[in-house]
């Protein structure tokens, strides 16, 4: 780098003491108050004095670990702590500075106002005594005509804005130095003023310090200055950030109590507004005196708290939750017996004991209304009369599709009441039922409180659906929180975790739904009244279609002003073929199926279009034949039914979740030693059925003519569609007369179904899920079926519908049932 010329009258090198600064480096035309506390500084000051007052101030290169204390310093004093007896390596760089003041203080040291006259290099050193003495080549501003006059004044002008904004951003600049900046017309004064004031590293002002050109320096100050000012603007837009995070809380608060201070002043006190008015939507629900008590405690505790602490929020959601809580409110039941049964055959076909079970309720409800009202004019003849009827606890039992969800709207409907349901599907944490304590982060009450604010009353229709689709885990066991609610002895203080009050739930109507009682825990199951909900024959189903699933499906579909029909032989195909099941999800879909496929055909006839001549009406009647059409192929076939008679093949009939099941039983025998393979995917009681069949035979070979000799035999028995796990007890008596004719080489009579449980002395027992059993062999094409003695009952009790599509056999024995099974078997004296 080219070093300055001198300054006029300054040609020539000279020597001067050598002052080491530290972490300090001045400029020229400036002055600057220093204390000098290190003897080479001492002893350089001193020669100075005794010459022409001048030194030569150098900045060190490094700083040292010993620092040197600057007490009694003024606001303002540059601070320049140097290491006691140092004689380290400085910048070549430096300024020529004259003493002004020096004052020496009781310790030996100097106070010493030192001004910069102008810049130079070192050339050359040499020690004298404690200090050292500096060779200085004096350095110019140059000449200032390298850009011309305007080119110098438009950088000049740039340099004077960026260091104005910089003095705006760092607000450590005084306003002499800002104004001398202003006001100056040297570029030279200009520069070192700014150089001065600017607070960089050291090593950064020397270099704006030793910068040959003007128009060189003027352009290095305006970069600095430009690159510091958007360091400090990137840390304003940070620290605005960072202190809107941290401060919004603070803020909030000190307007909130900002606000309060000035409601006082207008004689409206806000928090205490909003204190009486939580208290007074709870005192308008009407709760009990405990529940009443603990608001007030939580409300006074809430009082003590600020506005804005966690603790406030948890107290202040608690106690909305309590005035949220219907505690009183209720709706007045309906008792008009007639309205109501109106409005549940309208939505459900058949179920009789559901709602005959409904139809008592809303009778006994209306005889205790009565007993109120004749209490309230007679009370001392009629005390205890107006006690308050409880909600029973009713369970709709039966396979998928049959409507036990719909029912409960139903039931609420005709009663009157609103309607609340929660799914207890999949639900495994108890905290569900009785919800977490209101000490943890974002704890609710449970689905039973939650249900209870929906439904705004007292008395509501809760539906519990899939009760039986309850799980248990780690977190515990949500069948067993549900004991407490179920109980009508013990609903009337059910007590939520979160809310920590009693809750009255006894005058709800608790209806719950479950495709099977088996996994219902029996201390649960004997809280509720069994109501079974049984599988749907091809007539109910063929009603239902055309009564609620045809009239549906045409509106939601767009179709209700169009002449669709369905022909009753068409929906009975769709029963037979295309659906396989109990209840009537299937048949449903199916239905829907077939309309969107009509409305489709409808749409590209013009029916429905808004342009050109749109067709007004639109006919169309399904017909079996049109079934494939609009379908597709059948979905069911019954491969599994074989038509005619066949040796070793049986037909059962089984009960499953999803409703009846026809249950195909086949077995051969082959050269072995008399062991069962049984294959099928089985359960072990289904196994042991097997077993005892095989046992009986072998006691009663004496009864048969075997053609097989089962003591040198083996037998295989499978069960077709091995993937569906199958098991029961049911099956003795099919799994018997499928190896009585592999034994007998007689095949049994075709289409002949029967179910019963076998003992190893030949009784058959009864069985459960008649129904739907019947439903399954209606639908595989059965025309008999053999059913214990004791299920007889229940076979008065069905549908004559059911009754008549079948002929029904009753037996006692194994026996009476080969008997009727095998007409050509030959039995031995």
């Amino acid at each position: 780098m080219k070093f300055l010329s001198p300054p006029k009258g300054k040609n020539t090198a000279e020597e001067f003491p050598l002052l080491p600064m530290r972490e300090l480096v001045l400029f020229p035309h400036t002055i600057v108050p220093v204390y000098i506390t290190y003897k080479s500084g001492i002893t350089a000051l001193e020669e100075a004095l005794k010459l022409d007052s001048r030194l030569f101030a150098a900045c060190l290169k490094e700083s040292q670990p010993e620092k040197q204390e600057n007490s009694g310093q003024s606001e303002g004093e540059a601070k320049a702590a140097y290491p006691r007896g140092f004689d380290g390596e400085t910048y070549s760089a430096g300024t020529v500075v004259r003493v002004l003041q020096h004052i020496k203080l009781p310790d030996h040291t100097f106070r010493v106002v030192l001004q910069g006259e102008y810049r130079g290099i070192i050339t050359g050193t040499r020690k004298k005594g404690g200090h050292a003495m500096a060779m200085v080549e004096p350095v110019g501003g140059g000449d200032p005509s390298d850009l011309g006059e305007s080119g110098i004044q438009a950088l000049t002008r740039a340099v004077q804005r960026s260091f104005a904004q910089y003095a705006e951003f760092s607000k450590k600049i005084s306003t002499e130095t800002i104004t001398s900046v202003e006001k100056s017309e040297s570029p030279e004064r200009m520069g070192n003023l700014i150089a001065n004031a600017l607070a960089i590293k050291p090593d950064r002002k020397v270099e704006l310090l030793r910068i040959e050109g003007i128009t060189e320096r003027l352009e290095a100050i305006l970069e600095t200055l430009e690159t510091e000012n958007e360091i400090y603007g990137i840390q304003k837009n940070i620290s605005g950030k960072v202190k809107n995070r941290m401060e919004k809380n603070q803020r909030e608060y000190i307007l909130y109590e900002q606000l309060k201070e000035i409601n006082k002043e207008l004689g409206k006190d806000g928090g205490e507004d909003e204190f009486a008015e939580l208290e007074r939507v709870i005192l308008e629900k009407n709760p009990g005196d405990e529940v009443l008590l603990k608001a007030r405690k939580e409300i006074a505790r809430l009082k003590k708290l600020q506005a804005l602490s966690p603790e406030a929020g948890v107290l202040r959601g608690y106690l909305e939750w309590i005035g949220d809580l219907p505690w009183s409110d209720a709706t007045i039941d309906s008792g008009d017996l007639g309205e109501a049964e109106r409005i549940l055959n309208e939505d459900h076909f058949d179920m009789k004991k559901a709602k005959e079970r409904i139809l008592e309720f809303i009778a006994v409800r209306q005889l205790v209304l009565l007993g109120e009202k004749r209490a309230a004019e007679t009370p001392e003849l009629l005390s205890g009369v107006n006690e308050r009827i409880k909600g029973p606890i009713l369970c709709f039992v039966g396979p998928p599709g049959t409507g036990k969800t719909s029912l409960g709207k139903s039931v609420a409907r005709a009663l009157g009441r609103s309607f609340v349901r929660i799914s207890l599907g999949g639900v495994r944490d108890e905290a569900e039922i009785r919800g977490h304590r209101k000490t943890y982060v974002g704890a609710l009450p449970g689905k039973i409180i939650q249900s209870m604010r929906k439904a705004g009353t007292v008395n509501p229709v809760f539906l519990l659906d899939e009760i039986d689709k309850l799980s248990s885990d780690f977190r515990g066991d949500p069948a067993s929180a549900l004991l407490e609610v179920l109980d009508p002895e013990q609903n009337s203080s059910f007590t939520d975790h979160y809310m920590e009050v009693p809750y009255d739930l006894s005058r709800v109507l608790f209806i719950a739904t479950a495709n099977s009682l088996h996994t219902i825990p029996y201390a649960l199951l004997d809280r509720m009244e069994i109501i079974e909900v049984p599988g749907y024959g091809e007539m109910e189903k063929l009603a239902i279609a055309k009564q609620f699933l045809v009239p549906k499906e045409l509106t939601e579909n767009s179709l209700a002003e169009a002449k669709i029909q369905f022909k009753d032989e068409a929906i009975l195909e769709l029963i037979r073929h295309w659906t396989m099941e109990s209840g009537v999800r299937s048949l449903e879909r199916e239905i829907a199926h077939c309309i969107r496929r009509i409305a489709r055909y409808a749409v590209e006839k013009g029916y429905g279009k808004t342009d050109g001549k749109p067709i007004t009406s639109f006919r169309k009647t399904v017909r079996p034949a049109d079934l494939e059409k609009l379908l597709g192929r059948r979905k069911y076939k019954n491969d599994v039914v074989f038509k005619e008679a066949r040796i070793g093949v049986s037909y059962g009939l089984a009960w499953t979740e999803t409703g009846g099941a026809m249950l195909p039983v086949e077995t051969i025998s082959y050269e072995g030693k008399g062991d069962l393979i049984i294959t099928g995917n089985l359960g072990d009681v289904m196994k042991e059925s097997a077993r005892i069949a095989l046992s009986y035979l072998r006691s009663a070979q004496g009864r048969y003519n075997f053609k097989v000799d089962i003591g040198k035999a083996d037998f295989h028995v499978h069960v077709p569609e091995g993937a569906i796990p199958k098991d029961g007890p049911s099956a003795g008596i099919t799994l018997a007369a499928s190896l009585l004719s592999t034994l007998c080489a007689v095949p049994p009579k075709s289409a002949v179904a029967m179910t019963g449980e076998l003992t190893l002395t030949g009784r058959i027992l009864p069985i459960g899920g008649l129904k739907e059993k019947l439903l399954a062999a209606i639908r595989n094409g059965m025309e008999r079926v053999l059913l214990p003695t004791e299920n007889r009952d229940n076979w008065e009790e069905l549908d004559k519908e059911v009754r008549d599509s079948l002929k029904v056999d009753f037996v006692e024995t194994a026996d009476e049932a080969f008997a009727i099974l095998f007409t050509d078997i030959k039995k031995l004296p």
